[in-house]
Order: structure tokens, then sequence, then C-alpha cells
């Protein structure tokens, strides 16, 4: 199975996504034309580091780059200000310049606090993703957005700041457990949602050969197909100011649902990712946008694929209602003046952003879901 690449076109900021088997014993290869001095530090979390991190290190030592492991705790819960500046000050301590690297080795948390931190070390260091959920490996490890959570909501304070490789091995994938991997498949799904109805039929078919094993062909052609749709919108609107926005089909809703509940593991993001995006298609075919067959196809993948598409698929949770929804999608980063932005489904393929969405539509279909 060849490596694939998969260029992100950002001028002067460009850089490659590479996809394929056996990437980390071989990341010398790609980290010496990058490396300034033989020297790196790697972000990480402890269960990353208990399960790849001896393949990291081997392949390190055998291309004579030192490197400084520091292990996080695994987890949303992580992305505060508190780790981060325990992370800014690991760095520090282990000298990091400007002209060195730091490795982002693991899921979204770790790439987005990583980058974070990277950002604003002396600042600006440069970074590289090496992605080890499939999550990371088809969103977000690749485009540049990093950030942190804090109790008002999820990545309201972090930066724009594109890595300078991203490594996506599927071999890192081996030993993800298998609630992760359903939570990074929803984001594969959502390309397919936004603009590629083709793409989406093909999961509908392939799902099954693409979930058996974590090593095949079809999972990289998946994995592919979604960083180049997604590199696609990156390259034309790098700081979301446009159409990147429909990226965030289904996170509107989905990012309220993380808040509520304290960004912690009872819900993963791909989890509340998958049932925000039902509620994105039942949003729509309540206005009339898209048709109740499209609505049902959708959750009928979603629910095939293990993935929650109603309020009785989460864990049971007091606050999980209208009000405490609305109230956290009021402090999404697409609210303007106020007025909510959606990313809303006309059909399978064709999702479109609409502004200034009527607050008490927005409740009243809440009201009707929770």
């Amino acid at each position: 199975m060849p490596t694939q690449t998969v260029q992100i076109d950002l001028s002067v900021r460009s850089y490659d996504i590479v996809i394929g088997r056996r990437l980390i014993e071989n990341i010398g290869d790609y980290l010496n034309p990058l490396l300034k001095r033989k020297r790196v530090a790697v972000v990480t979390d402890d269960n990353v580091s208990d399960a790849q991190g001896a393949r990291l290190r081997a392949a390190l030592d055998k291309a004579g780059i030192a490197a400084n492991f520091i292990a996080l705790p695994p987890g949303e819960t992580t992305k505060t200000f508190h780790f981060l500046d325990h992370l800014v000050t690991a760095l520090i301590d282990h000298g990091i310049e400007r002209d060195d690297l730091i490795i982002a080795f693991g899921g979204g948390v770790v790439g987005d606090i990583a980058g974070f931190a990277a950002a604003i070390l002396r600042r600006g260091c440069r970074f590289i993703q090496v992605p080890t959920t499939l999550l990371a490996q088809v969103d977000s490890s690749v485009g540049g957005k990093t950030a942190i959570n804090v109790p008002a909501g999820k990545n309201l304070v972090g930066a724009f700041h594109q890595p300078s490789l991203v490594i996506a091995d599927l071999d890192a994938l081996t030993t993800l457990p298998a609630r992760e991997f359903r939570a990074g498949y929803a984001e594969i799904v959502k390309y397919g949602l936004i603009n590629d109805a083709e793409f989406f039929a093909w999961l509908e078919e392939n799902h099954g050969a693409l979930c058996a094993s974590k090593q095949s062909s079809k999972l990289q052609y998946a994995i592919a197909k979604s960083c180049e749709a997604k590199a696609a919108i990156v390259a034309e609107d790098e700081r979301e100011t446009g159409r990147r926005a429909l990226l965030n089909l289904g996170h509107t809703f989905g990012h309220a649902i993380e808040t509520i509940y304290g960004h912690a593991d009872d819900v993963l993001h791909g989890e509340a990712v998958a049932l925000g995006t039902i509620l994105a298609f039942e949003f729509a075919e309540k206005h009339s946008m898209c048709s109740s067959s499209d609505v049902k196809r959708v959750a009928g993948h979603f629910q095939k694929a293990g993935l929650p598409t109603s309020k009785d698929d989460l864990p049971p949770k007091h606050d999980l209602d209208a009000t405490h929804i609305f109230n956290a999608m009021l402090q999404d980063k697409k609210v303007k003046s106020g007025a909510l932005t959606l990313i809303l489904p006309h059909a399978i393929g064709d999702a479109r952003i609409k502004a200034g969405v009527p607050h008490n539509d927005v409740k009243a279909f809440l009201d009707e879901k929770f």
C-alpha cells in the first residue's frame, strides 16, 4: 500500500500531509530536512506514550535526533490554562528555541494544546503533527486551528498556527480503542455530508470493510479523501472568514453538548458531532431545507456506525436541556452581534452557511428535542 501525500497550499506556509504505514519508524527522513539542530520536544499524553511512545523514541534514536518527551494527562479536560502553563514552562525548561521543532504526538487534545503552545512560545515556534487517533488524522491535525477550552465553551482561547508537516501513520491506530475509532469516523462522514454525496455513498457501501482493519487500503483512502477535502477548503479560507465554516457542520450543537458535559470523556468530541449533525439535519428538515429521507439516511448510517443520534444515546445529565444547550450555543465562535450562524444541509452533499438564525426558532427546536 503506497504512501500518499496531500498538500495544504498556503503559499509560504504550505505543508504536506503524509498518509501511510510505518511512517513513525522512518520519521527521521521527514524531520531531518526541517531541523536546524538535531533535537526536538515531543508533547504527548500518558496513554499515547504507553501505547506508541517506544516506536517514536526508537525512530528518533535511529535518526540521531535528541528528544525531550513531555507527557500530559489524557482527555479533553487537559485543554486548560493550567496545563498550557505547565507545558510552556516545560518547553522553556527544555531549552526549546524558536527554530526548534515541537512534535504533537497524540490525538486532538495533544494537537490542540501543543499547537497553541507552539503558537505563543517565543511568539511562535515550529511544530509538526503526528496524530494517533482517527479524528486527529482526518480533522484536528489539519488546518492550523489550535486552542484550549474554558468553562464558557470549547476552543474559545486559541490561535491559527499552521504545522510544518502532518504525519498520519495508520499503524498508530492499531492501539486506538474502538470507541475512539467510531468517534473519529463521524468526522469522515462529515466531509461527504458537506459537499461530496458520492463519498458519503461510498462510506455507506464500505463502512464495514473500512472498520474491519485499521491498516486497510479503504481506511487509507477515506483518510486521504477527508484530508483532500479539508485541504481544499483551508487553502481557500485559512482563517474561517467564509467557506471554512462549512467544516463545522454539527459542531455548534455538538460543542454545546460537550460544554454541558464539562468536556469530560462521558461524551467524546466525535460522538457530540454525530448527534450535532443529526440535529442540524432535523432543524433543516423542520424548516423545509432538506428532505426527511436524507435525515433518515444519515441517522441510519450513524446508528450502523455505533454513534449517537438522539439524547437517549448519551449518558444521563440533569442539565442536558434546551435552555443550557441554547446558552452554550451562544458562545459559539461563529456568533456575530449575538446572532447565531448554523451550518445547515439542503441535501446530502450540500451544506450551506446560514447566518442570523432566529433565536426563537432554535429555542423551539431544542425544546422539542430535549
